[in-house]
C-alpha cells in the first residue's frame, strides 16, 4: 500500500501523535519513518485519495501540531511514497540535506504578503505625468483616434504599469527584506504588484508585522496589503 507522507521532522522532535488523525475516512493513524538521522510523519494513503476539505484540514492539523513542537518540512498535500521503505531509503540518501533544512527552518514561520495598487489612481498618475500618454489617451476619448493611436496607447500604459509595478515590489522588499531571514517571490497574479514569502524568526515575528503595516501606512489608502501567517514554511522546503 502507498505511504501518504506528512512532513519530516528532527528524530528529536516530540512527535505527539496520539490526539491526531491522518488524512481518509475513517482516519489513517500515523506513525514515523525514521532514517538519515530524521523522521518522516506517515500513514496509510487511503484508495481514491481527494483534496476533500476533511483530507485537507486533518494534513493542516498534523503539520501545525508538529510545527508547534520544532522544526518541520512540511509536505503537500497528496505526496505518496511507494512504501515505508522506499521512503526510509530516501530519507537515507537525503537526511543531510534534510538536517540542514531543518536547522535553517529551527525557529522561522513563514508570512506571505500580497500587495496590490489601486487600478484608477495608478492610471491617473501614468496620464499625469506623461504628454504623449495624455495626448493619445484625450484622442481615444473624442474619438479622434486611429487605430495606431489606439494600439500605441494600450503600448504604452502597459509599459509604465509593468514599470511602476516593479519599482513598487521592489521598494517594499527593500523595507521588509532586513525583517526576515529569507524571502521567495512567486507571481504577482492579476492585480497585485507583489506576492513574496518571508521566513520570519519567531522571536521577531511582531517586529516583522509592524514593518507590513508601517510600509503600508506609508503607501497611503490606494494600496492594499494582505499579510497571511503565521504559516508553514512550503516556500522554502
Amino acid at each position: 500500500m502507498p505511504t501518504y507522507i506528512y512532513a519530516i521532522t528532527t528524530t528529536d522532535h516530540p512527535l505527539s501523535l496520539a490526539d491526531l488523525q491522518g488524512v481518509g475516512e475513517p482516519a489513517t493513524p500515523l506513525r514515523t519513518v525514521r532514517a538519515g538521522g530524521v523522521a518522516a510523519v506517515v500513514s496509510d494513503a487511503p484508495e481514491g485519495l481527494r483534496a476533500k476539505r476533511r483530507d485537507v484540514l486533518a494534513h493542516e492539523a498534523v503539520l501545525e501540531s508538529l510545527m508547534a513542537d520544532g522544526a518541520t518540512l512540511p509536505m503537500r498535500f497528496g505526496l505518496l511514497g511507494p512504501d515505508d521503505d522506499q521512503v526510509a531509503r530516501v530519507l537515507e540518501q537525503e537526511g543531510a540535506a534534510y538536517r540542514s533544512r531543518l536547522a535553517e527552518l529551527a525557529g522561522h514561520a513563514e508570512f506571505n504578503l500580497k500587495a496590490a495598487r489601486d487600478e484608477q489612481d495608478l492610471l491617473l498618475e501614468i496620464v499625469s505625468e506623461s504628454d504623449r500618454i495624455r495626448e493619445l489617451n484625450e484622442r481615444t476619448r473624442t474619438g479622434s483616434a486611429g487605430q495606431d493611436d489606439r494600439i500605441a496607447l494600450g503600448e504604452l500604459v502597459a509599459g509604465q504599469v509593468a514599470e511602476r509595478h516593479d519599482e513598487q515590489a521592489r521598494e517594499t522588499l527593500e523595507k521588509l527584506r532586513p525583517a526576515a531571514a529569507r524571502v521567495a517571490r512567486a507571481e504577482p497574479g492579476t492585480g497585485h504588484f507583489l506576492n513574496a514569502s518571508f521566513l520570519v524568526p519567531a522571536e521577531t515575528a511582531d517586529e516583522f508585522v509592524k514593518a507590513v503595516r508601517e510600509e503600508a501606512d506609508r503607501r497611503g489608502e490606494a494600496y492594499t496589503f494582505t499579510l497571511t501567517g503565521p504559516l508553514p514554511p512550503y516556500s522554502f522546503v
